[in-house]
């Protein structure tokens, strides 16, 4: 090997992670039984495959003639590589694109023994004794004009390719952490109205019949009311979605929507049971004025006001950013949320990403 100028290492680093994708998405495919346009960005490459070989190219070339050092080197430096790229995108996009931590003697799920030998040693050997000498051959005899538009090119291009996944990358991140975050919101605001509602039954245990009686028809004869029709009209809709012949990606916008409208329902559930429980205030207002009851009706007011923000929330996150996430889990299937497991399981069920 020679030094080589700028183009015909940015040429190379394409080069070779176009070779990374064909063998990741071919690998992954056979896996999974369908064909995954394997990698991080939208176009056929994997930076990590190009970002390794350059960094095994780069350290061996000292010791090139040494088949044991190319192989201790060149393991070193691609682990190295993997360990500090597998942190950085897991705290960018609080995602693990990939996971060894089933894999023994691992290093926090980035790295292991098996994976350095083989994606660093065993590929170094290959890489500068085999696969290298070819593609050096070809890439030295391009006239270095050719060469230099070449690699402006590929660059303005996967710059575009890549400014593209990012944003996907973040969308995805952004509604992992709104979805995480509301299904706990709600879940506590459940939790707290239960406990609400069973102290208000106790209180009221005292009361008149009247007024007991006058309180359950603002508590639960509207609200049943509303409940039943929301029921009817969503059997409709779920019957007419169903004759429809859906595309994949229709199905799972249509999985999405019917996952907002379960929530818009939780809320709106939540937000009747609120309101019966401020009737309930008021109306033992009406005789008795206490600290206590002020005290309620502020927490309670607080919880509509929660409420109102949840249902909000809901309509921010679009079909677009859904979309997005989609795209982005079926190019990774194997991608994990530590921090948010839940919220990726449940996209990863509406993607149909096993």
């Amino acid at each position: 090997m020679q030094e080589y100028d700028l183009s015909q290492w940015v040429l190379f680093f394409f080069l070779y992670s176009f070779l990374g994708w064909i063998w990741e998405s071919c690998y992954v495919s056979v896996r999974k039984h369908r064909w995954v346009n394997r990698g991080f960005m939208h176009g056929p490459m994997l930076p990590l495959y190009g970002s390794g070989a350059m960094v095994v190219l780069i350290v061996t070339i000292p010791v090139r003639d040494n088949i044991l050092l190319v192989f201790l080197m060149g393991m070193i430096g691609a682990t190295i590589l993997e360990y500090f790229t597998g942190i950085t995108m897991e705290r960018l996009f609080h995602v693990r694109y990939w996971d060894y931590r089933n894999l023994k003697f691992n290093v926090r799920g980035y790295i292991c023994p098996l994976a350095s030998l083989c994606w660093g040693g065993v590929f170094s050997i290959l890489m500068v004794k085999v696969v290298h000498i070819p593609f050096e051959h070809m890439v030295l005899l391009i006239p270095v004009t050719i060469a230099d538009i070449l690699a402006f090119v590929l660059t303005i291009a996967a710059a575009v390719d890549f400014t593209q996944s990012f944003n996907e990358a973040m969308d995805m991140k952004r509604i992992l952490v709104q979805l995480e975050a509301s299904k706990e919101q709600i879940q506590k605001m459940q939790e707290r109205l239960k406990d609400a509602s069973e102290e208000m039954q106790d209180r009221l245990k005292d009361a008149s019949e009247g007024v007991q009686e006058r309180l359950k028809r603002a508590s639960e004869g509207g609200v049943q009311e509303r409940l039943e029709d929301s029921y009817l009209l969503y059997e409709e809709r779920k019957e007419m979605k169903a004759a429809e012949k859906q595309t994949r990606k229709e199905l799972y916008l249509a999985k999405i929507e019917e996952q907002r409208r379960e929530r818009k329902e939780q809320l709106t559930q939540l937000s009747e049971k609120v309101e019966a429980l401020l009737r309930t205030v008021r109306l033992e207002n009406e005789a008795q004025e206490s600290e206590s009851k002020g005290n309620w009706r502020k927490e309670l007011a607080q919880m509509r006001s929660n409420i109102l923000r949840e249902r909000q929330k809901l309509g921010s996150r679009t079909d677009r950013n859904y979309v997005n996430a989609m795209r982005q889990l079926r190019r990774n299937p194997t991608a994990v949320s530590d921090k948010f497991k839940n919220a990726m399981e449940e996209l990863k069920k509406n993607a149909e990403v096993k």
